[in-house]
């Protein structure tokens, strides 16, 4: 990223305050999965001390709101490891190498719903963690849905159901969905759920 790249988007817009990036010295992979990958950059600060850096790179993901022509939504519940629990979620899955986003979004949508779709729609974009990782999700609109059987990973359990819209907002209020890719998602794409089936 450039110097000038930096300041354009981050000091023209947000903030009075003329930000100064930090200078990579150093970038190396220290751990590489078929996921995602560890990297230790040593970085240099404006006041020259130098620092160690560690972040976690993927080549992002894509998420998948799925609008069926009733107006519902299709979510899944799938098993978590980390917190041992079950998560209710939007289909969301990261971008594998050789595919683009909307390549993965399709992907995701077949292997963790079943459905393929007619329609497949970019809305918008976020960063999930930016002080952790690099990643990028996308988020699409999937509509036309048309059944073609899952193809779940060996290592996700998942179950598919269908809500309205406003069942979703209610879930997120009473912390049933805490998925913050879920939530950050929703936020994104509810407007564009509810101006197409005349809800805005």
């Amino acid at each position: 990223m450039s110097k000038n790249f930096f300041q354009k988007r981050y000091t023209s817009k947000f903030t009075t305050i003329k930000f100064t990036p930090w200078k990579t010295l150093i970038s190396e992979e220290i751990l590489s999965t078929p996921w995602m990958s560890i990297y230790h950059n040593l970085f240099e600060l404006p006041n020259g001390k130098k620092n160690n850096y560690y972040y976690v790179h993927t080549l992002g993901s894509s998420l998948i709101i799925p609008v069926k022509d009733d107006g519902k939504i299709i979510l899944i519940k799938q098993y978590r490891y980390l917190f041992n629990d079950i998560s209710i979620e939007i289909p969301c899955g990261g971008i594998k190498e050789g595919q683009n986003e909307e390549l993965a979004a399709r992907a995701e949508l077949i292997e963790e719903t079943g459905f393929d779709c007619k329609n497949l729609k970019k809305i918008g974009q976020f960063v999930p963690y930016n002080g952790v990782s690099d990643e990028t999700c996308h988020i699409y609109i999937a509509t036309g849905l048309f059944h073609v059987g899952a193809k779940p990973d060996e290592t996700e359990q998942i179950e598919v159901f269908e809500v309205y819209p406003e069942d979703i907002d209610k879930m997120i209020e009473k912390g049933k969905i805490n998925d913050g890719m879920s939530i950050a998602g929703w936020t994104i794409g509810k407007k564009y759920v509810l101006k197409k089936h005349g809800k805005n």
